[in-house]
This record gives C-alpha cells, sequence and structure tokens, in this order.
C-alpha cells in the first residue's frame, strides 16, 4: 500500500524496507540502490549548499532484483511514489527502472538513473552528477 506522510519535506514508501527485505529474504538476497541529491525543484534557483536535499531507496530481491520497495524523502515524494506502486504491483525489475529514458529536468528522474550509480556513489566520493554508467539499450529486432 503507498503510504505517504504530508509533512515539509513529503515523505512516500511502498513495500519492504530493506530491514524487512533481509528479515523475509536473508541478507544475501536483498540489494538497495540508494541516492541523495539536490532536488531537482531547486535546480537553478539557490546556491548548491542551500538545496534540500532528497534521499531515495529501492529495494530489490534475488538475481533477477524484483522491486519490493521504494522510499522517497524530498519535495515531490508524495506525487512520485504512486507511479512506483504501479511498477512494484505489476513485479517490476531493477532493468525495467535502468531501461526507462529519464524525464529531466524532474525529482523523479534519479529513480531511473541510479543503477548501478546509487549502489557505488557514496563509495567512491565523487560529487552527484560526475559520473553515470552507460546506459544499455536493446535495439527491436524490426527496426
Amino acid at each position: 500500500i503507498p503510504t505517504v506522510i504530508f509533512s515539509h519535506p513529503p515523505i512516500g514508501t511502498i513495500g519492504l524496507t530493506e530491514p524487512e527485505a533481509i528479515a523475509k529474504y536473508g541478507q544475501a538476497n536483498v540489494t538497495a540502490y540508494t541516492s541523495s541529491f539536490s532536488n531537482l525543484f531547486y535546480s537553478l534557483g539557490k546556491p548548491a549548499d542551500h538545496k534540500p536535499q532528497t534521499a531515495m531507496k529501492l529495494v530489490c530481491i534475488g538475481v533477477q532484483e524484483t522491486v519490493v520497495g521504494a522510499h522517497v524523502a524530498g519535495l515531490g515524494a508524495d506525487e512520485m511514489i504512486q507511479g512506483f506502486g504501479v511498477a512494484i504491483k505489476m513485479g517490476a525489475y531493477k532493468s525495467d527502472f535502468d531501461n526507462i529514458v529519464a524525464i529531466h529536468p524532474t525529482a523523479s528522474e534519479e529513480m531511473v538513473t541510479m543503477a548501478p550509480w546509487g549502489k557505488i556513489k557514496d563509495q567512491i566520493q565523487l560529487p552527484y552528477g560526475t559520473a553515470r554508467a552507460p546506459p544499455t539499450f536493446k535495439q527491436p529486432g524490426h527496426l
């Protein structure tokens, strides 16, 4: 059930949290992708050090990385969580998120551009936007 806390900033959540997924499926079967960034609602209006941050997390299970949880805290979270609820209900994989062209500039684009970037950016300590994994595109055979 999608849940929103209409606070400042809003918080949206659907599905399992990372600890819940680990308890249900085991640590070895859970992968969490996280990202924290200056929300694009603020991209041009304020200096970088004065922009509120948005945090996102996708919780995935298994080798195919079935998405079982999505969590967002930041401006726009209340609007974007509904679409992630549909994706989870339909059994979306992380690769489904990876193969979507992000709408730019939007607050929700980070959810489909954080792989594997969201998994490693804190480890390599590069500023947001410095590096991105190359997108994978599959050319349809009939074109």
